[in-house]
C-alpha cells in the first residue's frame, strides 16, 4: 500500500495490512425526505461526487508503522487542503488507487506498541489513518 504526496511527489509506503474498516459503509446515494404543509411526501434523492471515508486500521498485532513514518504522516496532515497542497494518492493492494486528503477529525490515531513513548526514529505504532476522497 502506498501514500503519494501530490505536492512534491513523495511516496511513502503504508503496511499492507492495514485493513479499510468503512469500505462498505458509504453509499453515494443520498435521500432527504420530508413532509409538506398539505401532509404530503417530498422524497429528494442525488448521487454524491465525492467525500467517501476511507478508515484503515490494523488489528493490534500487525500494520505497524515507524516513528519516522508517524512523523511524515503528521506533516502531510498539518498541510491545508488546497488545490495545491494537502491532496493525496493512495494505491491499495489490489491496484485502486483513490485521491484523498485527511479527514478533518482526528486524521492520525497512534499508539505505542510496546506500551511507552517512543524514542527512536524506528520505533513502532499501531496506526489509524483517516482519510476522505476528493
Amino acid at each position: 500500500m502506498q501514500l503519494k504526496n501530490l505536492t512534491d511527489g513523495a511516496t511513502l509506503s503504508l503496511p499492507d495490512d492495514l485493513l479499510w474498516v468503512d469500505e462498505h459503509a458509504w453509499t453515494p446515494a443520498v435521500v432527504s425526505v420530508s413532509y409538506l404543509l398539505s401532509g404530503a411526501l417530498l422524497v429528494e434523492s442525488a448521487l454524491r461526487q465525492k467525500g467517501r471515508s476511507i478508515t484503515l486500521q490494523g488489528a493490534p498485532d500487525m500494520a505497524w508503522v515507524t516513528r519516522q513514518t508517524l512523523n511524515t504522516l503528521h506533516t502531510w496532515a498539518a498541510q491545508p487542503l488546497t488545490v495545491e497542497s494537502g491532496r493525496m494518492a493512495l494505491t491499495l493492494m489490489d491496484a485502486r488507487t483513490f485521491t484523498v486528503g485527511f479527514a478533518p477529525e482526528q486524521p492520525i490515531e497512534a499508539e505505542p506498541v510496546l506500551g511507552f513513548p517512543a524514542r527512536s526514529a524506528a520505533d513502532l505504532y499501531r496506526i489509524t489513518l483517516r482519510l476522505i476522497e476528493i
